[in-house]
């Protein structure tokens, strides 16, 4: 189910989000999915490239998880919790566009066993998300109108 906010973008409700625009779902409650969220797709348009940990990466939340690179700009993906990398998301390898068609699906990045799920807590929520999308747009409209 989705989360009403701006019509622009899409936030999911069942997943947890972060401040710098990633997503986690929790599955089987002992593992995470992760991925971007369609506002950063949005931003950052074109995906050209993804980079993704080796499985077997012990990583820490917070912590530079990946890249996209995109035709503006590289930008990295940080891990919303800590854990070990258990699988990734090797379709990305050769169509990393599947980011820009399915931020929510087939464009997942990794999939992590998470040590704390604890860390859940310091994550926004779906509506708690939509409000920060909310706020930063209200922010950049105002920067724009002082250009």
């Amino acid at each position: 189910m989705m989360v009403s906010m701006s019509e622009e973008f899409k936030v999911l409700e069942g997943l947890f989000y972060t401040k710098e625009h990633e997503w986690v779902k929790i599955a089987d409650g002992k593992k995470a999915i992760v991925g971007i969220t369609d506002y950063a797709v949005k931003m950052l348009r074109d995906i050209v490239y993804v980079s993704l940990p080796e499985v077997g990466t012990l990583i820490k939340s917070g912590e530079v998880l990946g890249s996209v690179e995109s035709v503006k700009a590289v930008s990295d993906i940080y891990a919303p919790l800590s854990g070990v990398v258990v699988k990734v998301n090797e379709k990305l390898n050769t169509t990393p566009e599947l980011i820009a068609l399915s931020p929510y699906g087939d464009g997942w990045m990794v999939e992590m066993e998470p040590s704390n799920l604890e860390e859940v807590k310091n994550l926004y929520t779906a509506s708690a998300y939509a409000a920060y999308l909310d706020e930063l747009s209200r922010k950049e409209g105002n920067e724009s109108k002082r250009e």
